[in-house]
């Protein structure tokens, strides 16, 4: 669904490299839309200083300090969205009903935060719009 291209900026010849993989990816007839929207990912930002990418849609990062991760695991979330169709919903549930348990085996449950003065529940869900149509039909309240 997703290509994430990590390059050492560091390295003497990081555009050399990228020129490499791209023309190995390119040979190997991946679909466009996949090329097109590669994740390009610097590691090793911390080793320079002030780094800034210059290149459009590059993420800098440091896997040693962490710096950067959140954004990435964002736009890998978001791209991987895009392309599944998916959506990340929450959802408020009865926990006396089947809802809970509909939810576990039609999307993915992320996170459950129970709410047990009225017995409900709020959780967040990857789902499918058609998925999402079938609970909405399944549970019209």
């Amino acid at each position: 669904d997703l290509i994430v291209h990590v390059r050492d900026i560091t390295h003497p010849e990081t555009i050399l490299q990228k020129a490499t993989v791209l023309s190995v990816l390119k040979n190997l007839n991946l679909p466009s839309h996949l090329l097109d929207s590669i994740v390009e990912v610097h590691n090793k930002v911390d080793l320079i200083e002030r780094y800034k990418p210059t290149e459009e849609n590059a993420l800098a990062i440091s896997a040693l300090h962490g710096h950067g991760l959140e954004e990435l695991k964002q736009e890998i979330e978001k791209k991987i969205l895009t392309v599944t169709g998916k959506k990340i919903l929450t959802i408020n549930v009865n926990l006396e009903g089947p809802q809970l348990s509909w939810l576990y085996k039609e999307a993915t449950v992320q996170e459950v935060e129970v709410m047990p003065e009225d017995g409900t529940a709020r959780v967040k869900v990857i789902i499918g719009s058609s998925a999402f149509g079938k609970y909405k039909n399944l549970f019209p309240n």
